[in-house]
């Protein structure tokens, strides 16, 4: 009979979540999660196989941070709008879960199609917004949301790594200037045609 776990999966997730908030990605080790956990590493792989399977749940878990973040918007206007300040908000507060969901290497990515399903929910409730708001097809909403997202990661990715602080004011007016000039193109585009 194996032995029964000193810690829940959701314990070890949630010490490892907070390791990596701390310190970074590259301190989830054995070692340093053993020093979190009060304890030997036994614990850890009772439950997980490696540590390439802690780091998944890890940031699946980041995943569901930040997407608490993302959800905050609810009542608020525009609301595509505020997830995009709730993101860079969430780089600023988070910057290690950050680039832990937003930085790190995707290898599996091959197209912004292949971002739409790392962003899982909020994404797909993003496009519902822009189509439903905006009067826009489903291909026009992807060609928004993509051009307005890589705009907020870069503007995330400098708050997150601290190479600028931006206020929510200037952060506020970076954002409605890219959405502003897309939504214009897309619809001029749609006039010409």
């Amino acid at each position: 009979m194996p032995p029964k776990p000193k810690y829940s999966k959701e314990q070890i997730i949630e010490i490892a979540l907070n390791v990596v908030s701390e310190k970074g990605v590259s301190a989830l080790t054995a070692k340093e999660l053993s020093i979190a956990l009060k304890t030997s590493t036994s614990p850890i792989f009772t439950v997980f196989d490696t540590m390439q399977d802690v780091l998944d749940a890890v940031k699946a878990a980041a995943m569901s941070r930040f997407e608490e973040y993302a959800h905050k918007t609810k009542g608020l206007t525009p609301v595509f709008k505020q997830v995009g300040m709730q993101m860079i908000l969430f780089a600023k507060e988070e910057p290690q879960l950050y680039q832990l969901i937003f930085m790190s290497a995707n290898k599996k990515a091959e197209s912004f199609d292949d971002i739409y399903e790392q962003l899982g929910s909020v994404a797909y409730e993003c496009l519902e917004v822009i189509q439903k708001d905006y009067g826009l097809s489903i291909q026009q909403s992807k060609k928004l949301f993509s051009h307005v997202w890589i705009h907020t990661f870069g503007i995330g990715t400098l708050c997150a790594t601290g190479v600028c602080t931006f206020g929510d004011e200037q952060i506020s007016s970076m954002l409605t200037e890219i959405f502003t000039s897309m939504i214009m193109l897309i619809k001029s585009k749609n006039n010409l045609s």
